[in-house]
């Protein structure tokens, strides 16, 4: 995480303080951008007022910052931040750069950039990989699409937020792109560490055994080593990433797909998966809950 001279930092709203926003909002904080924020609920913004301004809507949020952050869950989010009621359309100029840093895939960052034609221009499309612990201190993953006078406007943000930010294109929307790759592959790693371990335990093996071997050799991975201790620990209720966000994920992964005529069959099985769950009713637990669906359980 960088550090930024506190005179000449740019002003920044910060709008959606969830479980990787708000760690998010506070690193920036400390890397010394004046932070104002906003989410729907009130706790959340308290819960940063050490560090930041709270406001009391988005519009209030964003009035006069130089960069407005998005951190939402869903392109319907994201469409209400912008024309919702006290949405920021009406205060945005073009001397203000809009900031997603929310998945939520290319069509949303084209309809975007519809909404804001004749308001403003400066639009990048910053998606985010890493999680909540990476977040707060400064070691995300962001894959940036934007205009390169936009992407320099927020590069010092961006180097306080990440530890590598590459430019993975010149325009808005080439950053989702890049971010449906990434959760295609997260999405089926978390779903073959819960099969693998499926297997496991169905052959009577010990869960932590296995997990602590095979997390030495060539079927070791980031999300085997992160869910999968989830899973063995049966963490289900120690929610890290909800079960929620891999359902919409998967989702726009699909999409994506069916757009360009592109077969993803280990995603379509992962995203069948991840829907079982969700209509189990376990949007809102841990994503290694995939686990509890592959064992056949229901409660």
């Amino acid at each position: 995480m960088s550090t930024t001279n506190t005179s000449s930092a740019a002003s920044v709203a910060w709008i959606g303080l969830g479980a990787i926003g708000t760690p998010m909002a506070r690193t920036a904080a400390a890397a010394g951008f004046p932070v104002t924020a906003f989410d729907l609920n009130p706790a959340a913004r308290e819960a940063v007022a050490d560090v930041a301004t709270p406001a009391t809507s988005a519009r209030e949020a964003a009035q006069g910052a130089d960069v407005v952050v998005v951190m939402v869950a869903t392109p319907a989010q994201l469409d209400s931040v912008l024309v919702g009621e006290g949405g920021i359309a009406a205060v945005l100029t073009d001397a203000t750069t809009l900031l997603i840093m929310s998945t939520v895939g290319p069509a949303a960052i084209e309809q975007t950039l519809t909404t804001l034609e004749g308001i403003s221009s400066h639009v990048v499309d910053a998606p985010v990989s890493g999680g909540a612990a990476r977040a707060a201190t400064g070691d995300l993953l962001v894959m940036v699409g934007g205009a390169d006078a936009d992407v320099a406007a927020v590069r010092p943000l961006l180097d306080a937020l990440a530890s590598n930010a590459p430019v993975v294109g010149t325009k808005p929307g080439d950053g989702q792109r890049f971010k449906i790759v990434n959760q295609l592959l997260c999405g089926v790693h978390i779903a073959a560490a819960g099969e693998a371990l499926a297997l496991a335990d169905s052959m009577g093996l010990d869960l932590e055994q296995v997990h602590e071997v095979l997390g030495t050799g060539a079927a070791a991975s980031f999300m085997f080593a992160d869910r999968g201790q989830r899973m063995v620990d049966g963490a289900f209720d120690d929610v890290r990433s909800a079960l929620t966000i891999f359902v919409k994920d998967m989702g726009l992964v699909a999409e994506a797909a069916q757009e360009v005529g592109q077969d993803v069959p280990l995603a379509t099985s992962a995203q069948g998966i991840y829907q079982r769950g969700s209509e189990l009713g376990w949007d809102r637990r841990d994503d290694s809950i995939v686990y509890e669906v592959l064992r056949g359980r229901t409660d």
